[in-house]
Parts: structure tokens; sequence; C-alpha cells
């Protein structure tokens, strides 16, 4: 398979040899990578043999607005992306409301990983209140509920600050006692007009974040109160890929914030 790396603002370039690729990005030395698991989103549905489709209204623990449906208009698969699209309108599920309707995905029991390089090539929505995220959360929870167990946070971004993007740990102990360390980083663009390449590296000991290939923060310092370091990093994990609406990280959605909105993903790679 040739794979290809699309984005026309990273310094990366790549030779496939099977599955195997030689990476070199302007800000670290090249490395050997193995492509393990991906979905290039290339049919006409969501490959459910990778994907589970969230259906809840629970406002994520974090004050959201929308309700998660498994509908094609929130969750599909069209023209090679996966759109996760939120609606502003009256959603219904077994008689909860809510103002707006969304998407939300997870690769649990079906892709799941300690340690490796995860890659995924996105355009994220602009908008007051709207709350894209890629992330990871513990498959088995080994060292106790949230945040004990961890989270990784490899995108978040509020759809308000077109230029910043969050990479985000969340560990120590269980909630509300949980602590998190992330770090703003100010891109040199609109985040919003055209695909990009949001990725960690996490390896025994540490998880660093890139942007296009250029790394922008790296952290080898957390702990948890159910294990010794590297815990609670130190089990599988699975990736999720969701569009939230409002919630305490970014407030409501104003009259002006455009919907539908989509979280267009064009690929997600998994490396060892």
């Amino acid at each position: 398979m040739t794979l290809c790396f699309k984005c026309t603002s990273c310094l990366v370039f790549a030779i496939a040899i099977g599955s195997t690729v030689f990476l070199a990005a302007s800000t670290s030395q090249a490395q050997e990578r193995t492509l393990v698991w991906q979905d290039e989103f290339d049919g006409n549905r969501l490959d459910y043999s990778k994907w589970e489709c969230e259906v809840n209204a629970f406002g994520g623990g974090n004050d959201e607005l929308q309700l998660y449906t498994d509908a094609p208009k929130n969750v599909r698969v069209e023209n090679g992306l996966l759109v996760l699209e939120a609606h502003r309108e009256k959603a219904n599920i077994s008689g909860t409301l809510r103002d707006y309707s969304s998407g939300r995905i997870r690769s649990k029991h079906r892709g799941d990983w300690q340690y490796g390089s995860f890659e995924i090539r996105a355009k994220l929505p602009k908008g007051q209140g709207l709350w894209p995220a890629i992330w990871m959360l513990p498959t088995e929870e080994k060292y106790g509920g949230w945040a004990a167990s961890g989270e990784i946070d490899i995108m978040e971004f509020k759809g308000q600050e077109p230029r910043n993007l969050y990479g985000s740990i969340h560990f120590g102990e269980p909630w509300p006692k949980n602590r998190f360390t992330t770090k703003i980083h100010p891109a040199p663009f609109d985040l919003t007009e055209d695909f990009h390449v949001y990725r960690i590296d996490w390896k025994e000991g540490s998880i660093e974040w890139l942007l296009d290939g250029r790394a922008y923060q790296k952290l080898n310092k957390w702990d948890s109160v159910g294990g010794k370091f590297p815990a609670p990093f130190d089990q599988p994990f699975h990736l999720i890929l969701n569009l939230a609406v409002g919630g305490r990280f970014v407030g409501a959605p104003s009259e002006s914030t455009p919907f539908p909105a989509k979280l267009e993903i064009d690929y997600v790679r998994v490396y060892k």
C-alpha cells in the first residue's frame, strides 16, 4: 500500500515499503514506524469492525448540549471522509430532549493500543460553542475511575479560537481530585481552513504532540493513585472522535454559530 501524506503545510516526506514507513520531520530525526491499524474512510459506510457509534444524551460529564446519535446526518462516510456533523434541532432519545444532535465514535475493543504513534488528518469546524476532539481513554480502567486511569487528548479545539490547539493529559485521582496538564499551542494559521495532521507519539514514560509533523509539547511527568509511574499511561487505550456542542470548555453556541457544523476526518493511522 502507498501511504499519502496529503497536508500541504506539513514538512514531511515518506517512503512506503510494505507497511513500514520511514518518516522525516523538520523537527526530529528520521525514525522507523510500522503501520498496524488504519481507516482511510474510502467506502460508503462506517466500518463497524473498527468503530462503534455512541448514542447518548449524557453531556459527556461537561454539561455539553448535544445528543449523540448514529443517524447518517450525524455520522457518515462520504467522498473519502468521515463526517461527524452537528445540527441545531430538537433531538430526542428515550424521552431526553436536547437542542443539538451530533456524532461520536470510538474504537473500544476494536482498536486498543499500549504505546504507538497515532496520526489523524482532519478539518475542524469554526464557531462559538463548537468542540471537536480527538482523544483516548483506557479500555479497562486498570487504575480506577476517571481520571485515575488517565485520558490523552490528542487534539481539542474551541471553535471560537481558530488558531489555538489544545493537547492534554488527565491523571492522578478519581474525580473530583483529578489533575491535568495541558498546552495551548498557537498555530500560525486558521486551523478551520484546511486539513491538518494531528499526532501523538506515545512511548513508555513520555507522550509527544505534533501538528503537521512539528512537535509542540512533550510530557514525561504524571502520576496515578492506582500505580507507580508510568501509570496510568502504561495500559491499552482506545480512540474517540467526536464533535461536542457547548459545555464548560467552550461555552454555549451563539446565534451566529453556523449549523450544520462538520468535523471531517480524512484518515486515522496507528503505527508502532
